[in-house]
């Protein structure tokens, strides 16, 4: 206790014996043990009172050693199955945490990692991917105040994330290396990243672009192959040696059939050669056919048909026609999507057609439109027009939601030019762009969607379109997000299919087993996303007897269903949502493809700069002695001694308040019963 504390103690104790004295005995010199008695009882609660008041407090020190963390990391991934390095690892381990020494040193935790960071109560050596950089950060997030000496139990062949190398961990993280595995470099031929497109087009020829690489110091000469379905399409025989070790083959394949299409990559392997493992690699891409075309119908040259028409075929799958309103009738068959510009009335036949094949089109309006005959022969818009031309300014819709615009703006676009008057939509619409004219919004559509059950339909009222194009140009020096905007218009108006209350999200194709997932979009009728679905995935394998059905869990704002189990082939699946009878079907392909056996060798000169960026040692096996003892006398794991203090009151005022009330409580009830009140 403080001085301080036992000096106020004492003054309360003389200030209650005082104002006692003076109220019971310099007042009142009678004397008596009636007297006495009360006195007692008013010290008593004048003292309480005054503790209760200078709160005495006793101070008290605890102290105890603060150990620093020694974290083991396990390589929990299929590669340290390879060449027994599971076994060296856990070898390691248990020597390692079975020691007396390290165990009073060090507060010794264990994790294991694959992907992911997980708890290493069980190591299977399975995950199908290294992440060594996410496990460093998490542990650097974990242990923040504490000195942490990280023992890596890895063979340093990573698949998966940030370099580890290049990490940025605290001055308290120090990372030692336990190499597991062969760090002999064996003589290797194989194919690195191979880049090609998701999907291709039917008829159409798409790139496939890939390295080959040799690590040796003979001269190498060996034939390249790529199949496709089973079917060769291109080969090459290629030269590589210890100084030109690699080799970028650009390679053009055809698309011949739609579906699911498995590329093959294959070089003959080396003599002798260790891990062939790497001389095979398979992708997947889907082929489609995609091929729109769309034909411009106008009466009189104008820019903007010229701006549409580079806009449209910029997307080499779309090609375009330009053609009067007397076009031939096998034209018209085979249009996919109709752009009518300005009509008038000599587009009768058109109407007539569009009216009786429910085709998709795209209708600009200007100041040459005949918007008398306009508003006879069509049922989805009407326009009062007064012929007199008017500039509009674009202003976007915000909450437009049909499709996604990218990062298109019109922010900064010229006016177009339009006939003054009011318009009404008479159909179901959603607006792209508004109207401001002269400086005033107006809750008037400039660019709408209409879509009615016999197919879609987009209205501009405007015309010179291509000073927009041109102004996305000035404004980026190219023309993408023009084009772009025009793209998924002309995508939309391509797709016959309707939004749909339960939206699919999945790869068509999946490289190698552990990624596979379908996410769904539930909506209820009111295209709101309903979180109350029971949604179930019904899985069938194409080419085996495989088949289960799988709930989706609610993640948030989507379902999601993991197949990350399944093995490697092609399946059709189908979700279904049971209270609505609603359901969603596709197909997709998991290649067999593991990069844990891509490389062989233990990476140990890249965990050797780790450890000696972190201020940490390079170990091996057989080094366990040396590494116990590194860590033994290191200076910076020194346990250090802490002192925690607790104050605490030295009574407790509940006792202080009791006794003041009962004190107080048995004075007035004396002086009652002797008639001193």
């Amino acid at each position: 206790m403080e001085i301080r504390t036992a000096l106020l103690i004492l003054l309360s104790a003389s200030a209650a014996f005082t104002i006692v004295f003076y109220q019971y005995f310099y007042r009142n010199p009678k004397k008596g043990s009636l007297k006495t008695i009360l006195a007692g009882l008013r010290f008593v609660a004048l003292f309480c009172a005054f503790l209760l008041l200078v709160n005495p407090k006793l101070v008290k020190n605890e102290y105890f050693l603060e150990k620093a963390n020694l974290i083991f990391l396990v390589d929990d991934s299929a590669s340290m199955q390879q060449s027994n390095k599971s076994e060296e690892a856990l070898k390691a381990l248990q020597v390692l945490e079975s020691n007396e020494q390290l165990a009073d040193r060090f507060n010794v935790l264990k994790f294991g990692f694959g992907g992911q960071l997980l708890s290493a109560d069980s190591l299977t050596f399975s995950q199908t991917n290294t992440d060594v950089s996410d496990a460093l950060s998490k542990t650097n997030e974990l242990f923040v105040n504490t000195n942490n000496a990280i023992l890596l139990f890895s063979d340093g062949n990573q698949t998966l994330g940030r370099d580890y190398e290049f990490l940025d961990l605290q001055n308290n993280l120090q990372v030692n290396s336990l190499v597991v595995g062969d760090t002999t470099s064996y003589e290797d031929i194989s194919i690195e990243q191979v880049n090609t497109n998701t999907y291709a087009f039917l008829r159409n020829k798409f790139p496939v672009e890939f390295t080959v690489k040799y690590k040796g110091n003979q001269q190498v000469r060996k034939l390249l192959t790529l199949t496709l379905d089973g079917k060769r399409v291109y080969q090459e025989r290629i030269s590589l040696d210890g100084n030109a070790n690699n080799q970028v083959i650009n390679a053009l394949v055809e698309a011949e059939t739609v579906g699911l299409k498995s590329l093959i990559l294959n070089v003959e392997p080396l003599e002798n050669e260790r891990n062939t493992a790497n001389n095979r690699k398979e992708v997947g891409l889907e082929v489609i056919d995609e091929k729109t075309n769309v034909t411009i119908i106008t009466d009189f040259l104008h820019p903007d048909v010229g701006a549409l028409r580079k806009s449209i075929e910029s997307n080499e799958q779309r090609k375009v026609a330009i053609e009067k309103p007397s076009v031939d009738s096998r034209v018209l068959e085979e249009t996919d999507v109709f752009i009518l510009y300005q009509p008038n009335s000599r587009f009768k036949e058109i109407y007539d057609y569009l009216e009786n094949n429910a085709v998709n089109f795209l209708t600009i309006t200007g100041t040459k439109t005949d918007w008398r005959f306009l508003n006879q022969v069509q049922q989805s818009v009407f326009k009062e027009s007064f012929n007199q031309s008017e500039e509009v300014i674009p202003v976007m819709n915000n909450s437009f939601s049909t499709f996604g615009l990218g990062t298109f703006s019109v922010e900064g676009y010229p006016p177009l030019l339009s006939n003054l008057g009011d318009v009404e939509i008479k159909k179901e619409n959603e607006t792209i762009l508004f109207q401001r004219i002269r400086g005033v919004d107006l809750d008037k559509p400039l660019f709408s969607l209409i879509t009615e059950d016999s197919g879609k339909e987009a209205i501009l009222f405007g015309e010179n379109i291509w000073r927009w194009r041109a102004s996305a140009y000035r404004d980026q020096q190219n023309f993408n997000d023009f084009d772009d905007f025009i793209g998924k218009m002309m995508l939309y108006l391509t797709s016959s299919a309707r939004k749909s209350r339960l939206e699919l999200e999945y790869k068509s194709v999946y490289e190698g087993t552990g990624s596979a997932a379908i996410r769904a979009l539930y909506f209820d009728k009111s295209f709101n996303f309903n979180p109350k679905g029971t949604i179930t995935a019904i899985v069938k394998g194409r080419d085996s007897d495989f088949g289960r059905e799988t709930p989706l869990l609610l993640k948030g704002s989507y379902y999601e269903c993991d197949l990350s189990d399944l093995e490697p082939g092609t399946y059709d699946f189908t979700v279904t949502v049971r209270e609505e009878n609603i359901s969603r079907s596709g197909v997709f392909r998991i290649l067999d493809f593991n990069a844990e056996n891509q490389m062989l060798p233990s990476n140990h000169k890249k965990l050797k700069r780790l450890a000696d960026k972190t201020g940490g040692a390079l170990y091996f096996p057989g080094d366990l002695e040396v590494a116990i003892n590194d860590l033994m006398d290191s200076k910076q794991f020194v346990p250090i001694q802490k002192s925690k203090q607790n104050v605490v009151s030295l009574i407790d005022f509940k006792i202080l308040l009791g006794l003041i009330i009962l004190s107080l409580a048995l004075e007035w009830f004396i002086r009652k019963y002797n008639g001193l009140i």
